[in-house]
């Protein structure tokens, strides 16, 4: 019984871990990128590479975007054929129900300078309508290619300037070059053409002369209602005093 007292405990064989044959390994650790902080956005969310102090309707290219799809900018944009239909189509329905009763009541009667004042206030309405065009397009254009955006925070009081970014700036400059400039030469050339017709039209309207009515060929200072001159010699001799005779005249 002693020497079962004094027997050795066995303890349990745990496995022996591999020896590594090569160099001993060393404690990984992780690493951590740095993250650039971003500028919250107004409503308290974070908008990534895109934030932008500029208020959304204010942006150049959300300006675009509005410009190109209102009227009647939006014809400047699309196809050629297109808009000089519809340039067209506004100058004659504009000729026909405006110019036509003005030119009827305010000028001569007779059909040529009818016809070239309704085709004058025709042309004129369409180069309003053009020289709008231009302008519209023209803003879009300038804050598009312009390294710096104005902006107005809650109104005309609390102006702001925000400078571009490399991306956003190549971005608008990009659809600045290949978008907008194509619609203004468009648009200047249709300038160039109107300003032409209107003047062409002005010029004919005022050297073209009024057809002669009858009563103005009938004699030598023959005028409806009133005598003669040969009436008036034979009734008022006296008036005449002085003066030779129309046989001698001739």
């Amino acid at each position: 019984m002693a020497a079962s007292l004094h027997a050795p405990r066995l303890l349990p064989l745990l496995p022996n871990p591999t020896p590594s044959l090569g160099r001993p390994r060393r404690r990984q650790q992780r690493r951590f990128a740095p993250v650039a902080a971003v500028p919250p956005s107004r409503n308290g969310s974070s908008a990534g590479t895109d934030w932008c102090p500029v208020p959304p309707d204010q942006r150049p290219v959300n300006e675009y975007e509005a410009l190109a799809a209102s009227l009647p900018f939006s014809w400047a944009a699309g196809d050629l054929r297109v808009y000089c239909s519809r340039l067209a189509f506004t100058g004659a329905a504009f000729a026909l129900f405006v110019g036509l009763p003005v030119a009827a009541f305010g000028g001569r009667g007779d059909a040529v300078h009818l016809a070239l004042g309704a085709t004058g206030s025709g042309i004129l309405a369409v180069t309003l309508a053009v020289v709008r065009m231009y302008l519209g397009w023209a803003y879009v254009g300038n804050r598009l290619l312009s390294a710096t955006v104005e902006y107005e925070e809650t109104g005309w009081y609390d102006g702001q300037i925000w400078v571009k970014t490399p991306e956003v700036l190549a971005r608008d400059r990009l659809l600045g070059s290949f978008s907008v400039k194509p619609v203004l030469n468009r648009v200047k050339f249709t300038l160039v053409g109107l300003a032409v017709s209107l003047t062409l039209c002005i010029l004919l309207y005022a050297n073209t002369e009024k057809p002669k009515e009858p009563f103005e060929s009938t004699g030598p200072r023959a005028i409806p209602g009133v005598y003669s001159d040969t009436a008036a010699r034979s009734f008022e001799p006296d008036a005449f005093c002085g003066e030779p005779d129309l046989g001698d005249q001739s």
